[in-house]
């Protein structure tokens, strides 16, 4: 095997990685946009399966724009119920409530004991 086999084994392996990850965000989407009916859907998979290079790229053409908003969109969402939740964990305890949480996450074993100081000390600091 020459270094020239193994400098195209890496390209045609990079090639067909980078196809499923196209592949698998299409197929994630696909299944994620709710404007799209069950047949339609039915008829995208048949496509992916039998002609997969064409269908990918006729996929990215007509719907790659409402990809990346549903992408953001969901990003969006996802940070602010991340947001609200710990806005809702810090946010509404006092600090005594804060170090009883950490006291009972330190007696069930899910925390370690410097964990527990860590969050003793963040908790008598607010």
């Amino acid at each position: 095997m020459s270094f020239w086999d193994i400098i195209w084994f890496i390209i045609v392996s990079f090639a067909f990685i980078a196809y499923l990850m196209v592949l698998f965000n299409i197929i994630g989407d696909l299944f994620r946009d709710k404007s799209v009916s069950g047949g339609m859907k039915a008829v995208w998979m048949f496509c992916l399966i039998f002609f997969p290079f064409l269908t990918a790229i006729v996929y990215l053409i007509t719907r790659g724009q409402g990809m990346a908003e549903r992408h953001a969109d969901a990003y969006g969402r996802m940070v602010a119920a991340q947001d609200q939740h710990i806005k809702s964990v810090a946010g509404s305890t006092s600090p005594v409530e804060q170090i009883a949480q950490a006291q009972q996450l330190l007696s069930a074993g899910t925390i370690t004991q410097a964990e527990f100081d860590a969050l003793k000390a963040k908790a008598l600091a607010a």
